[in-house]
């Protein structure tokens, strides 16, 4: 995964007051914030009596000639299939189903959707006017639909039975042609119900890429029959799936970006064929890769086999998929490569390569030829400009999805860009990075130059591999709607971070059956996150730390001794180690313990936090003190092993509380830990024997084991989790 420069904002930055002109309007509740919107006295009421109106000459149209654009690729949803889903839409808003009709003249309370060449809207503007009839005009069904997004907006905002639209005009452009959620589809496997609502959360808020990144050394999500073995069925998605997908993506506007890993990033690849840079007679070592990795995390990129087989398998997926771009991955391809005998070899009887970038960048054409033969176009993450390439040059038509910088400008010469590396969310304490929301909304302003094709905010699984699809829509919603705004509206923001996040809580659905009235601002259609079942009379999750291999569908990448596997045999959580500072296995009361000896020695779960009750216990040998020892921990809270101030055994809730028992862990001999939290009251057990209670509790952190700060100092074994209050028999009983 690369890892971005973040921008030199803080978020605890103070910023500048606005200056406002007299009698500025406040927003409407739109997310994204409309470009030209000029706000009128009065309501437009949709009534029984609503209809649709469609032009005849345009109802089974996509798109006229001025609304079609390469980015961000063609509508494939035409007038009438479009006026057929918002007809259901309203009525799930309002209760009014409207008639579609395509002759008569149109009624004040009506909607009126028309194709139309004037006015330089291009593929995604619309014309909105209120006044009267709700009249959205497009080039192309793309604008229509966000024109239809903005009136649903404007109805779930308003109060009581939500038939009122302000009276309004608008003309509403986007600022970036390109507005991109990008998932790690190849580390962790995401459920096709979580997508379908980030589908419609995304047409929503306007945006209209999603990347699935599709493969990494860990797993690759894509089951064809052509390949046998190189996906788990399981844990990959058939082409029927992604049948499924794309059409459920059209209807939201929303294009279906598929994205691979090669050559980097690619040990599943590798072993399923033999063709990594480990495989094979006179293979790269450990010294020619990351130290923290396997040669064949890189394919030969030196070897005619091995090239065929990307190809073959880039030229498989390409016809799966319809969006205009197709990425390959190719960055983070080790320099020390070059001084692999393998490599250097063949450079020294290849007149057409001079280094390893030379390789590496002939390795991305190739791709790029068989790409561009299925009328697709290349994307890239950038990396490659860093190796010195005397001979070869990325074909110029390729786009750089650029990690690096501020995203404020482009940072390749000669190459498209997309802006991704501000816009991080890394949800781990090895990376930890997060969007800086703050920073994005206050400052940021997308670039217009023509090389820059628009930005995207970043999902990496990275130790997170089995979370929680929740875990990750908890940590991104914010940023992603921020992105939508400013990618849409790249003018100077007219409110604070929290008018915005205000705004968008008003537009939130606000049918009777909705479950999801949440500061997310979902639309209507999207449904509850599955709530796991609560686990009565046995625990519901059990971390032993013995040794177990990786569950089917994903691959062990990295080097003996690196993000090694915490198996959860109570439940359905297992974590990773990271990726450099590692836990140690010793032994352990029972079986096999895992030693920890750094802040960056942690594990990741991905876990939501559970409300009370809830007991935890766990059996761990500290070594040594510091100032602050975390056992679990989330955004919102952590359990302590030693409490920040006191050293003693407690819990905090973050910005609220530190909490401590009268119970220091005494150094190099076990004990067991037992926390027993009611909503307003925690105990803690040692050995069995109860030590206090503290009229406080906080749900039950399963982020991860440790911070990227605060990780503890010793031994652990045997973490077990109920979602109950254990009673003090019960807890005497454990062992």
């Amino acid at each position: 995964m690369p890892s971005a420069a973040l921008p030199s904002a803080r978020a605890d930055a103070p910023h500048a007051p606005r200056e406002e002109p007299a009698g500025a309007a406040a927003p409407p509740s739109v997310v994204p914030r409309p470009t030209d919107w000029t706000a009128l006295d009065g309501r437009t009421s949709l009534t029984r009596a609503t209809r649709i109106h469609l032009d005849p000459r345009t109802a089974s149209n996509t798109a006229l000639p001025a609304g079609r654009a390469e980015l961000p690729g063609p509508a494939r949803q035409s007038v009438r299939r479009l006026a057929t889903q918002l007809r259901t839409e309203i009525e799930q808003v309002t209760g009014v189903t409207p008639r579609i009709t395509d002759t008569g003249r149109p009624a004040p309370g009506d909607i009126v959707l028309t194709l139309t060449e004037q006015g330089a809207l291009g593929a995604e503007g619309y014309r909105f006017d209120s006044r009267g009839p709700v009249r959205i005009e497009a080039a192309a069904t793309h604008g229509l639909y966000y024109g239809t997004r903005t009136l649903l907006q404007l109805l779930r905002a308003t109060a009581d039975d939500h038939r009122q639209v302000p009276r309004a005009t608008a003309t509403d452009r986007p600022t970036q042609a390109i507005r991109m959620v990008h998932l790690d589809a190849g580390r962790k496997y995401w459920r096709i119900p979580y997508l379908e609502n980030l589908i419609r959360r995304m047409g929503d808020q306007k945006l209209n890429t999603l990347l699935l990144h599709l493969s990494e050394s860990e797993g690759f999500r894509l089951d064809s029959p052509k390949f046998p073995g190189l996906a788990d069925p399981e844990h990959s998605y058939s082409r029927a799936d992604i049948e499924h997908l794309k059409a459920f993506a059209a209807r939201h506007h929303v294009q279906l970006m598929p994205g691979l890993e090669l050559p980097g990033h690619a040990t599943v690849i590798s072993r399923a064929f033999g063709i990594g840079f480990g495989s094979g007679p006179d293979p790269c070592t450990g010294a020619h890769t990351h130290s923290h990795l396997t040669p064949d995390w890189v394919i030969d990129m030196t070897s005619e086999k091995a090239v065929a087989k990307s190809k073959e398998i880039v030229a498989e997926f390409a016809d799966w998929f319809d969006a205009p771009l197709f990425s390959i991955g190719a960055e983070e391809v080790p320099g020390q490569l070059a001084d692999c005998p393998r490599v250097k070899n063949h450079l020294a009887s290849d007149p057409d390569v001079a280094t390893l970038g030379d390789l590496l960048n002939r390795y991305i054409n190739a791709l790029d030829d068989v790409v561009t033969a299925h009328g697709r176009r290349t994307a890239v993450y950038n990396g490659s400009e860093h190796l010195p390439a005397p001979q070869q040059k990325v074909h110029a038509s390729v786009v750089f999805l650029t990690w690096e910088g501020t995203g404020a400008e482009p940072e390749i010469p000669g190459h498209d860009e997309i802006a991704i590396g501000p816009f991080y969310n890394t949800p781990n304490n090895y990376h930890h990075k997060y969007p800086d929301e703050p920073w994005m909304y206050d400052s940021w302003a997308p670039s217009t130059a023509p090389d820059m094709l628009g930005s995207g905010v970043t999902n990496w699984a990275d130790y997170n591999f089995w979370a929680d699809d929740g875990y990750f829509e908890q940590h991104m919603a914010g940023a992603r709607a921020i992105l939508a705004d400013r990618t849409w509206n790249g003018s100077a923001t007219p409110d604070t971070l929290a008018d915005f996040r205000a705004r968008a809580a008003r537009i939130g659905d606000p049918s009777p059956s909705s479950q999801l009235r949440s500061s997310r601002g979902d639309p209507t259609g999207t449904t509850p996150a599955p709530v796991p079942p609560r686990v009565e009379g046995r625990p519901s999750h059990h971390w032993t730390f013995d040794d177990a291999p990786y569950p089917k569908g994903w691959t062990y990448a990295g080097s003996p001794g690196h993000t090694i596997f915490a198996e959860d045999r109570a439940g359905d959580l297992p974590g990773t180690s990271y990726i450099i500072d590692n836990p140690t296995p010793v032994p352990g009361p029972r079986g096999q313990a895992w030693r920890f000896d750094s802040d960056r020695d942690g594990v990741g779960f991905g876990g939501l936090d559970v409300a009370e009750p809830w007991t935890v216990s766990v059996r761990v040998r500290p070594t040594s003190r510091t100032a602050d020892q975390v056992l679990l921990s989330s955004r919102a809270g952590a359990l302590k092993l030693m409490q920040y101030g006191t050293g003693k055994v407690g819990f905090t809730r973050y910005g609220d509380a530190d909490h401590s028992f009268d119970f220091t862990l005494p150094l190099d001999r076990w004990t067991r830990l037992t926390w027993v939290t009611t909503r307003g009251s925690t105990t803690l057990y040692a050995d069995g024997a109860r030590v206090g209670s503290v009229a406080a509790s906080i749900p039950l952190p399963l982020r991860s084991i440790g911070t990227e700060k605060a990780s503890l100092r010793g031994d652990l074994d045997e973490l077990v989790t109920w979602d109950e209050a254990l009673s003090p028999a019960e807890v005497a009983r454990q062992r």
